[in-house]
């Protein structure tokens, strides 16, 4: 465990963009991501950044393109500028961030774009179950035929078995999601559904089903952050700062896990943003969880301080989960209907979370929400990245 981190300095989040997330068959990867790019650009009142932090899992397999930072600051006319491209599964986007935070928390630049993009209908079938699959250990997990669906079947088997939870015990998760996802133009499901509709679906990877599966689109989602000297000052809209950006890992491999039902990584870079940031689990107002298979809401929530072991399902069963509830999670439909863009996912999640806390959600809002929390996750919870916002003004 590492010591208490620093906390950051004022860094304000002055713009975001988003696209729907879908099957975007007539769209590049590149002008997907132009798309966000040039939302969030517009909404920051035009800030030209320094650096461009791309973060993308499945570009190389499915597109045949790596050098990402150079490919979309070339498109979107920032030639000249810095611009990476990073890794880490499913968590990439949420990593970007965090690069983009100690880039301007180190004083080395003053303004930052970070974007999270996935495009996955160039490959249909197989290819994109195999590309997936590299998210786990290649020699001891993909090459045995292991993917995401079965490693979360794995963890979602033993977990009702331990907390002894009715096979239809995580449906409150989906219910939730759709429910959400309703308000959200850009979500990719936005219809609700109802507990009779998640006992009857096929099953995915028993005792996965359908409706605890999330399904992986394409999507870009972007944000313009800035130092406080360069933060725009004629913005009227609340100010949003990163109070904590904190990333764990731990085994690879989920059999190499000591006890995979505890994500011991989310709860590391949880803890770690706490200190950072300085606040508790009753102080945070939303929750932006990484629900790409309901399991992982569950254990989310628990590794989280939310709720005991094996006690994450009742928050669901119990309504807490809500817009109206405790502690809201997915309120824009999360990775379950607003549809599941991989790397981007954690830009997702920041940029939902900000138009939260600038009162910006439309019929998605959550009232009074002061404090949010995100957390995207990489493999099988193997690598877990948590930011902490606030509104300041």
């Amino acid at each position: 465990m590492n010591p208490k981190p620093r906390p950051l300095p004022t860094i304000t989040i002055a713009g975001v963009g988003l696209t729907p997330v879908g099957e975007h068959w007539e769209k590049s990867l590149r002008q997907i991501a132009l798309e966000a790019i040039t939302a969030a650009r517009a909404d920051a009142g035009g800030l030209a950044p320094d650096a461009l932090f791309v973060g993308n899992m499945l570009a190389p397999s499915l597109s045949s393109q790596t050098h990402l930072g150079v490919l979309l600051a070339d498109f979107a006319g920032l030639r000249g500028i810095e611009a990476y491209s990073l890794e880490a599964a499913g968590a990439s986007g949420g990593v970007a961030l965090h690069q983009a935070c100690l880039a301007l928390a180190s004083g080395a630049i003053d303004t930052a774009l970070v974007v999270g993009v996935e495009k996955v209908t160039d490959r249909i079938g197989p290819s994109v179950e195999a590309a997936l699959a590299t998210s786990g250990d290649a020699d001891f997990e993909a090459v045995q035929g292991m993917t995401p669906a079965a490693q979360a079947a794995l963890l979602m088997r033993r977990y009702l078995h331990e907390g002894q939870v009715p096979r239809d015990g995580l449906a409150g998760f989906s219910l939730n999601a759709h429910a959400n996802a309703v308000a959200n133009p850009l979500a990719m499901y936005r219809r609700a559904i109802r507990l009779e509709d998640y006992r009857n679906p096929p099953m995915v990877s028993d005792p996965v089903n359908l409706l605890d599966a999330s399904t992986v689109a394409d999507g870009a989602a972007a944000l313009v952050l800035t130092a406080e000297s360069a933060a725009p000052r004629t913005d009227p809209r609340p100010r949003v700062r990163v109070a904590a950006s904190t990333v764990s890992v731990t085994a690879l491999a989920l059999h190499d896990q000591p006890d995979p039902l505890a994500l011991t990584a989310a709860a590391e870079s949880v803890q770690r943003a706490y200190a950072q940031s300085d606040v508790t689990p009753d102080d945070i107002d939303l929750f932006e969880l990484h629900d790409i298979f309901s399991i992982y809401a569950a254990l989310s929530l628990e590794a989280a301080g939310f709720a005991a072991r094996g006690q994450g399902w009742r928050l669901a069963a119990e309504g807490a989960i809500a817009r109206g509830g405790r502690i809201p999670i997915s309120t824009f439909g999360g990775s379950k209907a607003r549809g599941e863009p991989g790397a981007a996912t954690g830009v997702y999640q920041v940029a939902e979370i900000v138009l939260q806390l600038q009162g910006r959600a439309g019929e998605a809002q959550v009232p009074e929400a002061k404090v949010g929390m995100a957390q995207c996750l990489g493999g099988a919870a193997a690598t877990a990245v948590t930011h902490v916002l606030s509104r300041v003004s």
